[in-house]
Formats: structure tokens, sequence, C-alpha cells
């Protein structure tokens, strides 16, 4: 069977649990393939299919996410490796890296507080060739897979990473004060209906905060004003229904507040002033 014939039977066996079979499929064959999609999709469509294909496709419909089996996932234009230690980076992150660029052109030194892949601080360090940041997590693992993300990138000069948690005192000592601060913290409720391929195969722990959803903003945003400096911001994800509950957070820790939407007009950033 040639690549491409392989391809469409892929995706018509996908379709029945993925809205994205066809791209699906075609990420799954330039991946056993050892090439890029867009050289596959120009150079190989009449090649044989590789043996190792079905059983990627196997893997896909019982719902593990594609970025896991390819191990890559692109953000912002850029390449990331991820590992079922890290939360997949999504494009409704990438208001999160639009909102901190727009408020914080200048900025210097960036802190990202849930690091995972890296893929905030290093896409916003990507922009600002000025700027050193750190990142940190309670994952050792994630924090491996952060920094060797800042080496592929070529940011290891001025990305470093650091296992630590914001729940654990003393966590902030020597980190300093920045002008940037960026968060995508877990913020999924306890009995939140979940996709299969989110619930049963990213990380528990970078997902869920609580009943409402909200443990760690309420940790995490009345310790914000002693790591920002005079003049900086905060720039945290949230979900789509908690604009007015973290905005109340953030108003009671002193905060002026600024809310941007994703690309569906969602409430998913609020800016911290």
């Amino acid at each position: 069977m040639t690549v491409a014939d392989a391809i469409r039977q892929a995706a018509e066996r996908l379709s029945a649990t993925s809205d994205t079979a066809r791209l699906d499929a075609e990420l799954l064959m330039a991946h056993a393939l050892g090439v890029s999609r867009s050289r596959m999709l120009v150079t190989l469509m009449r090649e044989d299919e590789p043996p190792s294909f079905d059983g990627l496709v196997a893997r896909r419909i019982a719902r593990e996410p594609v970025a896991y089996i390819t191990g890559l996932q692109e953000f912002l234009g850029l390449q990331f490796l991820v590992t079922p230690d890290t939360l997949i980076p999504r494009g409704d992150s990438e208001t999160i890296v639009e909102a901190a660029l727009e408020v914080a052109p200048d900025a210097r030194r960036v802190l990202d507080m849930g690091t995972g892949t890296g893929a905030l601080l290093l896409a916003v360090l990507h922009e600002l060739p000025e700027a050193s940041g750190v990142g940190i997590d309670a994952s050792a693992a994630a924090t491996e897979i952060a920094q060797e993300n800042g080496e592929r990138l070529g940011l290891a000069e001025r990305a470093q990473f650091l296992t630590r948690s914001w729940l654990d005192a003393g966590w902030s000592e020597g980190l300093g004060q920045f002008d940037l601060i960026l968060c995508n913290p877990p913020y999924v409720e306890e009995d939140a209906s979940l996709d299969p391929d989110v619930r049963n195969y990213e990380p528990a722990s970078a997902l869920f905060a609580g009943a409402e959803g909200l443990d760690d903003y309420r940790v995490i945003i009345p310790q914000l004003g002693k790591l920002i400096i005079a003049g900086g911001a905060a720039v945290l994800e949230i979900g789509a229904n908690q604009a007015a509950q973290v905005s109340a957070i953030a108003h009671d820790s002193g905060f002026a507040i600024e809310l941007r939407r994703d690309l569906a007009d969602r409430p998913r950033a609020l800016i911290l002033r």
C-alpha cells in the first residue's frame, strides 16, 4: 500500500475518535517515515507504507495524543519535545505569549511558573533577544524536558529551569524579581468532564486544582507582588469560565486586572499589574 492510500485509510479509521483525523494520520505517517510532514506530502506519497505506521494509528485510536506518540508539538512556530510528564502546549496558550509581549516588550527578566515543556518562557525569549528567564516546575522530569527544549532552540544560555513547587515554603528564595511573570497553572475542576485524550494521558498534577479549579490561583497570586518589579506585570492563563473568580482573587491582592480572549473569543488570560 502506498503512503497516500495508508493515510486515507487511517483517516477513515480515526474519524470516529478524532476531529482532526486526516491531520493526525499525516503527522503519524511523517513520524513513521522520519521526515517532516511537508516533505512527505511533496515527495513521498507514492512510496510504500512503512511497517510501523499501523501500530502508531492503533495508539491514536486508543486516544493517545499525537504529540505523545511523536514526542513533538509545535507552538508559535517552534518545535517542542513533549513527554507524558508534561502538558502538551496548546494554541489557546499562545494568547499568554501574545499578551506578555504586548504588556512587557522591554522585559529583561522573565519567570515562568509551572513551565512544563518550557514553551511559554522559550517562546517569549525567542521574541525578546535581550531577555533571560527562569522556569520552575514541581516535576523534575518536566524541568529536564524544558532544559532540553532550551538547548534545542539555542536558548539555553538565557533560560534556567529549576524544580520548585509554589506549594512549598521558601520556594521563591533566591529567584529575585522579574519584569514579567508567566503562569499556566492547574485550573481544571476535579470532576470536570474531559476528553479521554486529556484525562487518561496528560499529567493530573498539571491539570486539576480542587473542586472549583481555583486552588492554585489562591496560592500563587498573593505571592506575585514580591516577585514583580515596580511597573512589571504577570500574565496568567485561566479557564474559560474563571475570569470573574480569578479576577476577584487578584483584586484582593491589590492588582489591577486586564482580560485577554483567545481566537475563539473565550476568556483566556489575565494581566495583573
